[in-house]
């Protein structure tokens, strides 16, 4: 079918589209505009709902309301349509009777298709089986939908697909709007209770000179005007800290963070990191904080700490267990396993064990290596993962009685890390030794290892008090109260390679 509009050609070309093209044109030719500028309604679908909960069937309340909506489910019966809209609080039908309105009118509503947007006023009534309606007098056309919506039963199942069309997956899937609900409150809830602990919210810069504060690797751009390549930020670490040696002793910050790594059902090249930074504290203060904020969010968000995740209970009441790095590697390999080690017989270890590591990678790494592929994924209920190699920490605090281990944990759950923390190591000459060391690692191969800093080491000339610092995977946490195992269902628009 040819159209008048040749930006309609695609459209037209597919039996369905060409039709609700015609009814577009059509409508244009009579001087309607199918895409008006605002409409104002006077309840949600839900609020009604919730008002008249009590109705009983057959009533005829006698007051007007104004609804819009996207059309769900449109029926026909000669001389009624019914028709189901949808809004972001819930549905509401619509009825419309040819003995009720003009023929204008009831013609207009019976030509609606599937998905359009309209917006109706009249009386607030319920069926003869109780289904609470509005028996229009007039409606609008509000957005005219060129597409068809995918089949109810059929359309959107596979993951993929419901990423690349995020718009349709909100439309056809109530668990994909539960869950992006449930991230909203999750993101809130976060943002409370740190302010409730006197924290000031920041944002801190996302294009650096020098990409550092996490053993990551980054993506890289160029800013044209300065001549002069950039990074997009791995963490937010160090720029929060320089505000704490500012003065500004409760820091936090909810944002993108971006790594130029793989992608899996846990990762995601652009994700949410809340980071937090607090004077005067360290790590042991930081894990108590973290055990009562997991649970209050868990409680907010899905009404209880005992939860279910991928069939099994989990429960997040605190207090957590706590247990070190190297002794839960040492309890899965039979033997002792220490950063001072030879690392020789930490690589033959790694080889009995079948545990894959890297030339360049130093006894840190390596005891981290035993851990992430022998440990990590049979850990259920939460355990704090305490004091890691210094190798594998560069930014963390020695331990006072073991100078091969930092004051640091991690939090897993379900097989997975859900939050890092530290004593933050506040000696700039100790820093300054350990950036050094991980340039030469850099040097020697390491791709993820940190560049030298030499600002963020001025600032700590200057001064950093004792500081318990915080970084919680917004999105790993999401995924577990939302009770999803692949990232993308909880992320809105997450990096997919392209069609």
């Amino acid at each position: 079918m040819e159209t008048d509009n040749p930006l309609d050609a695609g459209l037209g070309d597919h039996p369905l589209t060409a039709v609700r093209l015609e009814k577009v044109q059509a409508l244009r030719r009579r001087g309607i505009d199918p895409y008006p500028v605002r409409f104002e309604r006077s309840e949600t679908a839900g609020e009604l709902q919730e008002r008249f909960a009590g109705l009983e069937a057959g009533a005829v309340t006698g007051e007007a309301v104004t609804v819009a909506g996207r059309i769900m489910l449109l029926r026909s019966f000669g001389k009624l349509v019914f028709v189901t809209i949808e809004d972001a609080s819930g549905r509401i039908q619509l009825m419309c009777s040819r003995a009720e309105v003009d023929t204008a009118t009831f013609e207009d509503f019976e030509a609606l298709d599937l998905g359009d947007w309209v917006g109706a006023s009249g009386e607030i009534v319920t069926t003869r089986k109780g289904e609470l309606s509005v028996r229009i007098e007039s409606f609008q056309l509000l957005a005219k939908a060129l597409r068809p919506l995918p089949d109810k039963w059929h359309g959107l199942q596979d993951i993929e697909a419901r990423s690349r069309r995020r718009y349709l997956d909100l439309m056809m899937n109530p668990e994909s709007r539960r869950v992006a609900l449930l991230r909203a409150g999750v993101i809130s809830r976060l943002r409370q209770l740190f302010h409730e602990r006197g924290f000031i919210e920041v944002e801190t810069p996302v294009l650096l000179a020098e990409a550092g504060g996490a053993l990551a690797r980054p993506f890289v751009t160029h800013h044209n005007a300065l001549d002069l390549n950039m990074y997009l930020r791995i963490a937010t670490e160090l720029h929060l800290k320089r505000l704490v040696v500012g003065g500004v002793e409760r820091v936090f910050e909810i944002g993108r963070i971006f790594r130029n790594e793989g992608i899996d059902s846990t990762h995601n090249p652009e994700f949410t990191m809340l980071e937090s930074y607090q004077a005067l504290a360290d790590y042991r203060d930081v894990l108590g904080m973290v055990e009562e904020m997991v649970a209050d969010v868990a409680i907010t968000t899905t009404g209880s700490a005992r939860i279910q995740y991928q069939n099994r209970p989990l429960d997040l009441t605190p207090p957590y267990r706590q247990a070190r790095m190297v002794d839960l590697v040492a309890e899965a390999v039979g033997e002792p396993v220490w950063p001072d080690r030879d690392v020789q017989e930490l690589r033959d270890i790694c080889e009995r064990h079948g545990v894959v590591f890297e030339a360049a990678w130093g006894p840190g790494r390596l005891v981290e290596a035993l851990f992430d592929q022998l440990v990590e994924h049979t850990i259920w209920e939460p355990v704090f993962v305490l004091d890691h190699p210094v190798e594998i920490s560069p930014l963390a605090r020695r331990r006072t009685d073991d100078d091969q281990l930092t004051e640091r944990f991690e939090l897993f759950i379900a097989g997975h890390e859900y939050a890092n923390a530290f004593s933050e190591l506040n000696d700039p000459l100790d820093q300054r030794a350990r950036f050094q060391a991980q340039a030469a690692a850099k040097a020697a191969g390491d791709k993820d290892a940190h560049p030298i800093d030499e600002d963020y080491l001025t600032a700590l000339e200057y001064g950093l008090p004792p500081t318990g610092g915080l970084g919680i995977g917004i999105d790993r946490l999401i995924m577990l109260l939302a009770d999803k195992a692949h990232i993308r269902e909880v992320i809105l628009f997450p990096v997919l390679r392209p069609e």
